[in-house]
C-alpha cells in the first residue's frame, strides 16, 4: 500500500516553475524590471540561468504574471504577513446572561455585575429573558420590559445598544456592546 506524506511539497502545490500551465506568461525579473510576456519555456530558462524560481504572483491576469523569486524566501514572507496580521487581529466574544421575569433583586444584582464585568472585558453581552412556562406573564400585570429596561440603564456608562429587546419564541433577547472610550 501506497502512503503519501501530508507534508507535500509546497511547490508541486503552487503556482511554481514546471506547474505554471500558461502558454505566455508577462514576466518580471528580480529587481522589478518588466521583461515582456514570454512563452512559458523561455521565462523558465531565464529564471533558471538567473538562478531563481519562476512564480506566478497573477494567475487570474488576462496574461499571467510571473516573477523571478527564491520561492522559499517569499513563502517564508507570506507566513510571516499572515502571523503578523492574525496577531493584530481583535477576537470578540459573544458573552449571555438568562434572567427569568420572577428573578429577585438580588440575583438581578449578580447578574447585572457579571454583565458589566463581561462589557468591560471588552465582549458583547447577549441578556436573555427567559420565560419558560411563564408566556402568560408577557401579557399580564408583570411586565418583562421593565427588566430589560433597567438592564439597559444600570450599563448605558459602559455599553451601547445594538438591538433593542425582540421576543423570539419564550425568550427575549436583548445586545449590548461596549463603548469604544471604555478600552
Amino acid at each position: 500500500m501506497l502512503y503519501i506524506s501530508k507534508n507535500l511539497d509546497r511547490k508541486a502545490e503552487a503556482l511554481v516553475n514546471d506547474n505554471i500551465n500558461a502558454s505566455e506568461v508577462l514576466v518580471i525579473n528580480e529587481k522589478g524590471e518588466a521583461l515582456g510576456v514570454k512563452p512559458i519555456e523561455v521565462a523558465q530558462k531565464l529564471a533558471d540561468a538567473a538562478g531563481l524560481d519562476l512564480v506566478c504572483v497573477a494567475p487570474n491576469a488576462k496574461v499571467p504574471v510571473c516573477r523571478f523569486l527564491d520561492y522559499s524566501k517569499f513563502r517564508y514572507e507570506q507566513q510571516r504577513k499572515a502571523r503578523e496580521s492574525k496577531k493584530n487581529q481583535k477576537i470578540i466574544n459573544v458573552k449571555e446572561i438568562w434572567l427569568t421575569p420572577v428573578i429577585s433583586s438580588n440575583d438581578f444584582e449578580t447578574k447585572l455585575r457579571r454583565g458589566r464585568q463581561f462589557l468591560s472585558d471588552g465582549d458583547k453581552l447577549k441578556v436573555t429573558l427567559r420565560f419558560g412556562r411563564r408566556m402568560r406573564m408577557l401579557s399580564s400585570d408583570v411586565d418583562s420590559d421593565k427588566m430589560l429596561t433597567k438592564f439597559i440603564e444600570a450599563t448605558t456608562d459602559i455599553a451601547n445598544v445594538d438591538s433593542k429587546p425582540t421576543l423570539e419564541g419564550r425568550n427575549m433577547t436583548l445586545f449590548l456592546s461596549p463603548k469604544k472610550d471604555n478600552k
